[in-house]
């Protein structure tokens, strides 16, 4: 093998599997090993921490080369794909022996690649989360709109939406995808996108890609479905199909969303609300985490979905609530029902792995035992009164497939492999032949046993034993001393093997009885996989109603978690107006008040009260005082009530939100080139070209980024901004307290501050909100709380008394301010300006100026450009 350069057969057939594989890791299937070469071996070997070995040579140097067991694979694809590799399979298509009878005993086997292992093509469980869904987008527009097709292989579900361009990214964000996948020239891709052919999405040809895929005439039963959606579509089949290499996994009949159904959230506000994530990574201390009491991996990733996706439908919003209601006045039946679920294995993904064809005996089991379990949640709930309308929805999807579990219960032994290589899932009772065959086994292998103990006592050695190899098959084993014994003529024993401390025989009386278990042991397999291709096909058959069933086990499972966690905190039903309105009493941050609670501590509760009247808050007050906590507690309320949950909170009451908008807080994005405050800007920019009068809005600190009078000057107008145009609900926190002027010309912003007081010297921190601005800021007695050197905040204090002496002489920052025009007065006298100009422009007659009179005129409009 050392002396291999690159012009053998192997490395040349390895070559082209690797231009074919592009830019993926490529496993070459060797014997029990995938191997690696070149650069992917340097990737692998340094990813997974393993041998980086040489193999032949390549321009006079060794070719690299690292290689992971075949058995052990699944565990290092899941550290590569981690890692953001991908990776090519590449196994043997034929036997040796057909390789053999192809083309002689030194014809290389022929191998190709069987499959692409992507981020969003997972359906193995040591691949994925249970917690999480595995999105994989494809994005693609046509005209000014654009479509995405989402999927996760792994439970089947398949969605279509189309977006304007202003909601790429809030739908992208709310997605999360795995991986996305993009048409080559793409204007708008996101980082880190797998590029695709253009071919692949086109309109047309992706339209028929669908309705070839679902045996559909039309697309009328999934919907309206627009070009940019078809475009979308085609191109994620058309990449699925390149990662299964025409094997595709499980979709279901996509479900066409509308962008306006659900609130729209862009990405930098999940990460500023720390949705489903906190803000160092992971899902410990996020909303997600502190709100999930699901007991099944489905309900967990419903759960997800559903915050990521809240509603804008008031009548499916009190359907969710009012399933939520009904388990959180029921605590009996709602231990029961989360017992019941407890013991539900994941069908959803074990269905997905079935449909993928790398499903296992395990996965049917699981099929089996969760609808079972699903039969008999069905028929204790179904018993019950009163039930909720969405209650009465589901259960029916939970039954029907009774005929096909009793058949997977009567075939599958209670708790099936999931290797298919030693058989033995097949319970004994399904197949009369098949217990015959495995009869036979048994009583060929007593039969060995038997004639072993004859071997020992005719030949008089104790250590004789009769064993078995894959390659030798069944023979008798003595320690070398006694080898010459059963060389000798007429002992019936014929010499197969030499061993260094044992020699190996074999015996026409063990040879008949090897082929006789051999072959009963090769029918029994063979008998239990035409069962399982049976089983197989009865559970394809079903995917869609089993997979129905799923959703509804995930959605009772989120209503019964939901009412859990509202009854641990005592939180409330919130309910929906017509009009624009955020009315909340008490209310509370969950992670915060969470936290709290875990040192001992008090969460301080308080009031959000906005109105038409009064739907932009002021809020001053001293760092550290609970500010941030305070616009964050209010966006989360929104958000789990439009998802359908419980709030913390005493009472809630609110107009639907169509947008979710938060700037609390920023970090330098250095890797883009983005400083803090441009970051600020960027997001605050978003904000007033997006919202509505419909949206919420947090905004902290707008502004503090820069230098004082420019950052006072944008917080001024933006306050304005937001209350004259965009017309929202806003919590506007602010260090700026001459801001406080504006409640003098906006009517709709009302002054609040946190609370706080100095006693003995020393600030205390209440929490609390009131009306009214503050009275000061505190930020030197907050500077002296956080530990600066007395000598420093001494300074601090004598350094503030002359700049406000200074302040009050010259009338302060905001000296003249309260004289400028309102916002939207502003821009009308600066476009009144340019009217005149343009009034004075229109009116000419060029043809029939004088070069003098022209010269003139350019004067003329110079001199009232700058008057202007």
């Amino acid at each position: 093998m050392a002396g291999d350069n690159i012009a053998t057969p192997m490395m040349v057939q390895y070559l082209g599997l690797k231009a074919k594989a592009e830019d993926c890791l490529l496993f070459y299937r060797m014997g029990d090993f995938f191997e690696l070469f070149f650069d992917d071996a340097r990737a692998a070997a340094a990813t997974l921490d393993i041998a980086l070995t040489s193999r032949g040579e390549h321009d006079g140097n060794p070719i690299p080369m690292c290689g992971v067991p075949v058995h052990a694979a699944e565990g290092y694809l899941a550290r590569l794909i981690k890692a953001g590799h991908r990776v090519a399979i590449a196994e043997q298509t034929e036997s040796p022996e057909q390789a053999k009878a192809r083309g002689g005993s030194k014809t290389l086997v022929a191998r190709d690649i069987v499959r692409f292992v992507t981020a969003g093509t997972l359906t193995e469980d040591s691949l994925l989360d249970s917690w999480s869904s595995n999105m994989l987008v494809a994005v693609a527009q046509v005209g000014e709109a654009f479509g995405l097709a989402a999927a996760d292989i792994s439970t089947g579900h398949f969605e279509l939406v189309t977006v304007p361009h202003g909601s790429l990214e809030a739908e992208l964000a709310r997605l999360a995808a795995s991986e996305v996948v993009v048409p080559d020239g793409f204007m708008y891709a996101p980082p880190d996108v797998i590029v695709r052919p253009r071919v692949d999405f086109d309109s047309v040809i992706g339209g028929d890609r669908l309705k070839q895929h679902f045996a559909l005439e039309t697309l009328a039963s999934i919907g309206p479905v627009t070009r940019a959606e078809q475009a979308a579509a085609g191109g994620l089949i058309a990449y699925l199909a390149h990662a299964g290499q025409g094997k595709m996994p499980f979709l279901k009949l996509p479900v066409r969303r509308e962008v306006h159904a659900h609130l729209l959230i862009d990405q930098a506000t999940r990460d500023s609300l720390e949705i489903n994530s906190a803000s160092k990574g992971g899902r410990a201390g996020s909303l997600l985490a502190e709100v999930d009491r699901t007991i099944t991996g489905a309900g967990a990733r419903q759960l997800a979905a559903d915050l990521a996706a809240p509603l804008m439908d008031k009548t499916q919003i009190d359907a969710r609530l009012s399933l939520v209601q009904w388990f959180h006045d029921a605590p009996l039946t709602r231990d029961a029902v989360r017992s019941a679920l407890r013991a539900l294995p994941d069908i959803a993904r074990a269905l997905g792995r079935v449909v993928a064809g790398r499903g296992s005996p395990r996965d049917l089991g699981q099929i089996r035992d969760g609808l079972d379990a699903a039969r008999m949640l069905r028929e204790r709930l179904g018993n019950m009164a009163d039930k909720p309308v969405l209650l009465d929805q589901l259960l029916p999807v939970l039954d029907g497939h009774g005929h096909m579990v009793d058949h997977l219960a009567r075939a599958l032994v209670s708790t099936p492999p999931t290797d298919t290589a030693q058989g033995g899932y097949i319970a004994e009772g399904f197949d009369a032949a098949l217990d015959v065959l495995r009869g036979a086994g048994r009583d060929g292998r007593q039969a060995i046993a038997q004639m072993e103990a004859r071997y020992r006592e005719a030949t008089g050695i104790a250590a004789l034993k009769i064993r078995h190899n894959a390659v030798l098959g069944y023979f008798v084993e003595v320690p070398a001393r006694h080898g010459d014994a059963l060389m000798a003529p007429g002992t019936g024993f014929t010499h197969r093997q030499t061993m260094a401390g044992a020699v190996r025989f074999n015996s026409p009386e063990l040879h008949e009885e090897a082929v006789r278990i051999t072959q009963a042991g090769g029918h029994a397999l063979a008998a239990e996989a035409a069962h399982l291709e049976e089983l197989v096909a009865m559970v394809l058959a079903r995917r869609d109603q089993i997979a129905a069933s799923a959703d509804a086990l995930a959605r009772i499972d989120v209503s019964a978690a939901l009412a859990e966690r509202a009854a641990e905190s005592n939180w409330c039903r919130p309910s929906f107006v017509a009009h624009p309105c955020l009315e909340i009493e008490s209310g509370r941050h969950p992670v915060v008040e969470s936290a709290l609670a875990k040192s001992g501590d008090r969460f301080i509760a308080n009031d959000c009260k906005l109105s038409p009247e009064k739907r932009l808050w002021l809020v001053s007050g001293p760092n550290m005082g609970g500010k941030s906590t305070f616009l964050r507690q209010n966006a989360l309320i929104v958000l789990l009530a439009q998802a359908g949950s419980y709030v913390p909170a005493t009472s809630a009451r609110l107009g639907l939100v169509d947008r979710l908008f938060s700037r609390v807080g920023a970090s330098d994005n250095l890797a883009r080139g983005r400083s803090t405050f441009m970051v600020e800007m960027v997001e605050t920019a978003a904000i007033l070209a997006q919202a509505t009068e419909r949206s919420f809005v947090i905004l902290d600190e707008v502004g503090r980024g820069t230098s004082t009078y420019d950052g006072l000057a944008i917080a001024w107008a933006v306050v304005e901004g937001i209350h004259e145009t965009n017309r929202c609900r806003c919590l506007f926190a602010t260090h700026y307290h001459e801001l406080t002027r504006l409640s003098e010309s906006l009517d709709a912003l009302s002054l609040h501050h946190v609370r706080a007081k100095e006693y003995k010297g020393d600030l205390v921190l209440l929490h609390e909100l009131a009306e009214g601005p503050a009275d000061r800021s505190y930020g030197i007695a907050v500077a002296k709380l956080a530990g600066l050197p007395p000598q420093v905040v001494a300074r601090a204090s004598s350094v503030l008394a002359r700049l406000e002496k200074g302040r009050a002489e010259t009338g302060g920052l905001a000296a003249g301010l309260g004289d400028l025009p309102l916002f939207s007065a502003a821009l009308d006298a600066a476009e009144a300006k340019v009217d005149a100009l343009r009034d004075k422009l229109t009116g000419l007659d060029i043809d029939a100026l004088s070069p003098r009179a022209a010269l003139d005129l350019l004067y003329e409009l110079k001199r009232a450009a700058g008057e202007n």
